[in-house]
């Protein structure tokens, strides 16, 4: 029988195409370690050593490349990181279209999701991070944006805070900069599930179901059978991703609030039922005077697919303002 999840994707690759962007492999550190991307066409590397350790002879081609780009002016570049329940280009779907009109958009996918893997036994979100840093410059991207969601808003504020010269500014929604034991207890007891797995790691259609309804404002319905061929195309690699949430709780007394030096907006669902509004409002508070905080009102957890209209134009607002900025920085 026919997985309609599976069905869809040749359609929803094609209309990602059709904004001009492609997938692209980069190899991270010649190790094991890659990381997919949709990414802009005039950017993928034509020669495969530029996703590797790099040649003398493809570090000249590469450098010949750059002064011929140079002569260009290159358009800001815009980094979409997803969450937990799903890989990047179905996060990001309603986002990529409008975005891809004005900036370079790199939508990649994290260790574990997607095509990206890794051999490593490291599944931090410094991890993720750091591997998503290198993949960037391996492709060229020397200052960027980065939109971080959930679990890739925690992976976005760790390469914000090792990477400032390469996170120019900083846009995230549904997340918090450190998931403490305190916070991790409060969530979890809220929302009434025993742990991080049996929300965000559903078996089956009830699970998946319950996950919809605590990520949703609006209670959406679908056919038995659209959850259960979701399950089977979105949560794979479960053992290691059963590993990532629990690499993601550290201890309240080892928690920290980095001093970062980026322009921050926190784009948030005013019925955020996961991470909720005011969680937000604290995490504003603690990150200083570069942070902002705009709600959306009538959306939940997943604002960026239930009201994406109003999230696509604050988000638009916000690259107009810090890329115009850009050349005082």
């Amino acid at each position: 029988m026919v997985n309609l999840v599976e069905a869809q994707k040749p359609l929803l690759h094609y209309l990602i195409r059709r904004t001009g962007l492609r997938q692209h492999t980069v190899d991270v550190d010649g190790a094991g370690t890659v990381i997919s991307f949709w990414m802009p066409k005039d950017k993928v590397p034509k020669e495969k050593a530029t996703v590797r350790d790099i040649t003398p002879d493809a570090a000249e081609a590469k450098k010949q490349r750059k002064t011929k780009r140079a002569e260009r002016k290159d358009r800001p570049a815009v980094v979409l990181v997803h969450g937990f329940a799903a890989e990047g280009i179905v996060t990001w779907q309603f986002q990529v279209g409008v975005l891809a009109k004005h900036y370079d958009v790199y939508v990649p996918d994290l260790l574990y999701f997607g095509g990206s893997t890794s051999p490593s036994t490291d599944r931090s979100p410094g991890f993720q991070a750091e591997c998503l840093a290198t993949a960037l410059r391996k492709l060229g991207v020397e200052r960027c944006t980065v939109v971080g969601f959930s679990y890739g808003g925690m992976v976005s504020f760790k390469m914000a805070e090792a990477h400032p010269d390469l996170v120019r500014s900083l846009v995230v929604s549904g997340s918090v900069v450190a998931m403490t034991d305190s916070i991790s207890e409060t969530t979890l007891e809220r929302i009434g599930v025993k742990s991080s797995a049996e929300l965000l790691l559903p078996e089956t259609v009830k699970g998946l179901k319950a996950l919809l309804s605590i990520a949703t404002h609006r209670k959406l319905w679908f056919p038995d059978r659209i959850h259960s061929d979701y399950l089977k195309v979105m949560f794979n690699n479960r053992k290691e991703r059963a590993e990532l949430l629990e690499g993601l709780v550290v201890s309240n007394k080892d928690a920290t609030v980095p001093v970062l030096p980026q322009k921050i907006l926190l784009l948030w669902g005013e019925n955020d039922n996961i991470f909720n509004i005011e969680l937000a409002k604290t995490m504003k508070e603690q990150l200083g005077e570069k942070t902002m905080l705009q709600s959306i009102s009538k959306a939940g957890h997943l604002v960026h697919l239930e009201r994406p209209c109003v999230y696509n134009r604050r988000l638009k607002e916000f690259l107009a303002c810090v890329n115009a900025e850009a050349p005082r920085e």
